[in-house]
């Protein structure tokens, strides 16, 4: 029976990509692929390009970065009405998604979108944040450590309170909230304590340790985060 695939590519280097990632590419006949920017070049694509096919059917489809819903919400329907057909026509069907599916990942809307329609199932992959700490080698958390995974565009107030309450604060999309966040670092002291990485794992990719220096008028790239670590010394 044909199925439908969310595939995590985990953050950007292509041996990132698991085991079981790189069979169901082999498996599937249709590849939806994200395009945050019409005509503009994927991301998730190029990760997952040494994977696969030659016969391989790849259909690039636009997710509006817009902040209004009802846009968002009329690409999710076409786009999964498309899955829908492609499947109920008996054709496998995979969409690949960065890092891992279930950490802010627009997949899961295409998903609940097809659940009930066509048989579904979703493959991991690494996110962002826990390559960096092994890439560092700097644990996220130990014994009874607690950690918050936040994006830096939520309440202030709310950021706040989890860089009080929890021993290590991942933040992520940073530079479209950069000052923001440096100013609640400040505040705390924790300027010192918090590493940046931009584009982890990629060729272009570039880690700050400790970010005392860093300015409101920085131009970081989109794919920032910053994991803070109250419990460490740099």
């Amino acid at each position: 029976m044909a199925k439908f695939y969310g595939i995590g590519t985990g953050p950007g280097d292509s041996d990132l990509l698991t085991v079981k990632g790189q069979k169901v590419l082999n498996q599937v006949d249709i590849l939806y692929t994200p395009e945050p920017k019409k005509g503009g070049k994927s991301l998730a694509l190029k990760i997952v390009t040494p994977y696969l096919k030659e016969d391989l059917e790849i259909k690039q489809r636009h997710f509006p970065m817009v902040n209004t819903l009802e846009t968002k919400q009329a690409a999710w329907d076409a786009i999964a009405a498309e899955i829908i057909a492609d499947v109920q026509q008996g054709k496998n069907v995979a969409f690949i998604t960065l890092g891992d599916p279930m950490i802010y990942s627009t997949y899961v809307y295409l998903l609940e979108r097809v659940q009930g329609e066509v048989e579904t199932e979703t493959v991991a992959g690494i996110s962002s944040f826990t390559q960096i700490a092994n890439s560092l080698q700097i644990p996220l958390v130990m014994d009874d450590e607690s950690y918050a995974v936040l994006p830096a565009t939520k309440d202030e107030a709310l950021i706040k309170a989890a860089l009080e309450m929890f021993s290590t604060v991942i933040l992520m999309k940073v530079s479209v909230a950069l000052p923001k966040i440096l100013r609640l670092l400040r505040e705390q002291d924790l300027l010192e304590q918090t590493i940046l990485v931009s584009d982890a794992s990629m060729e272009t990719e570039e880690i700050t340790v400790g970010i005392q220096a860093l300015t409101e008028e920085a131009k970081l790239s989109y794919f920032s985060t910053m994991i803070v670590y109250k419990n460490r010394d740099f």
